[in-house]
């Protein structure tokens, strides 16, 4: 699956907040801040034709503030995300730039997470749950140092990845001992969030039990970056990476202070 859009352009102040005060702008960010949407999705979303949504697309696109990724599902497709990490840095500097005292500082999330009233429990789901799912699982957990509960699991389960075990030992997270699931094993059981990492297994995503809340994250699959072992690893590397700053913005979703 390929990366559509790769470039960060330089973005003043003034243009940040040209981008984002549209309205239909802001619902987009707002939309793929929370779950990677293709085009017809967003469409039904904002209410909006088809022409007019394409169009604010590419603005954001310009000013670096979507991505897009072509489907590995359908080729024909592309999944657009919010560059979240990118509007904050814009943001920060936005606010610099009016004045000095005026800077955002990360949120700290007080652990355990509070704020629905019970531990929050998160499926990730892959097609393998070989490497994406199984980092995702790992890696939420660490982070929230058990105070939400992780599980992954996949549509065609296959042996867990090596290179994924490499990766989060280097961050100091043991996954040697995992095991692969399919995910018709937790349909019975009760979620508050179900993340598929798979465009494909996104298609075949069952129901589950409680109506949980659903977001994609569409990500390329590591382990097809080509044969050769250094590039193979450098693209798990990467993705860790993603699926790290990605669960660092899961969090707060989950602890109830994203407002």
């Amino acid at each position: 699956m390929s990366e559509v859009t790769t470039t960060s352009p330089d973005v003043s102040p003034l243009d940040f907040l040209q981008l984002v005060a549209d309205p239909i702008r802001w619902r987009l960010l707002d939309e793929l801040g929370q779950s990677d949407r293709r085009v017809g999705e967003l469409c039904e979303l904002v209410a909006k034709p088809q022409s007019l949504v394409s169009y604010h697309l590419r603005e954001l696109r310009t000013g670096g503030l979507v991505t897009a990724r072509q489907s590995a599902a359908d080729g024909r497709d592309t999944y657009y995300r919010a560059d979240v990490g990118r509007c904050a840095e814009l943001l920060s500097a936005t606010g610099a730039a009016l004045h000095p005292s005026v800077r955002l500082a990360p949120l700290e999330v007080d652990l355990p997470i509070s704020g629905r009233g019970h531990k929050p429990r998160v499926l990730f789901l892959c097609t393998g749950n070989s490497s994406r799912s199984q980092i995702a699982e790992a890696l939420l957990e660490h982070r929230t140092q058990g105070a939400v509960t992780a599980r992954s699991a996949g549509s065609h389960p296959k042996p867990l990845h090596p290179s994924a075990v490499r990766v989060m030992a280097e961050r100091g997270i043991d996954i040697s001992d995992r095991r692969s699931k399919h995910l018709d094993r937790f349909t019975r059981q009760r979620f508050d969030q179900v993340i598929t990492l798979c465009d494909k297994v996104r298609e075949v995503c069952p129901e589950f039990d409680g109506h949980p809340t659903t977001a994609h994250w569409s990500m390329a699959d590591p382990a097809a970056e080509g044969a050769d072992a250094d590039t193979n690893y450098r693209a798990f590397v990467r993705t860790a990476d993603e699926i790290d700053s990605r669960v660092g913005y899961l969090i707060p979703r989950l602890s109830g202070d994203e407002d």
